[in-house]
């Protein structure tokens, strides 16, 4: 059920501390941590600790808590120092999305390119 953790998913695992990762912020809604495939030198995923599988279902569901994922995402771009970044919610395996809770990855420390891949 959605807000309901899932024993198959990895963030849930995260969340719930059975899987390691490294932290860089952790709130009463969300946790961030560094992306173990990074894409630039600065590679952060914020999520929630409840599970959506994706952001669409999170911001219909629970609007606040969206709310505090972008919050977070702009807090872990000052935590890092980043003058400029770009905050990224994959939906669907067809963007790119491989793990289905919801998530922004934060990607800085290089130059962006436009359009996205």
């Amino acid at each position: 059920m959605a807000g309901e953790p899932q024993d198959d998913c990895l963030f849930c695992k995260i969340v719930a501390g059975h899987i390691p990762a490294t932290l860089v912020r952790e709130t009463e809604t969300t946790v961030a941590f560094r992306d173990i495939n990074p894409q630039a030198p600065t590679h952060v995923l914020v999520i929630p600790k409840v599970h959506h599988p994706d952001v669409a279902a999170l911001a219909a569901a629970e609007p606040a808590i969206a709310a505090d994922v972008l919050r977070e995402a702009g807090e872990v771009a000052r935590d890092e120092k980043l003058e400029s970044y770009r905050v990224v919610f994959n939906t669907g395996s067809g963007a790119g999305q491989t793990v289905f809770h919801a998530h922004a990855h934060v990607i800085g420390g290089r130059g962006m390119q436009w359009p996205p891949g």
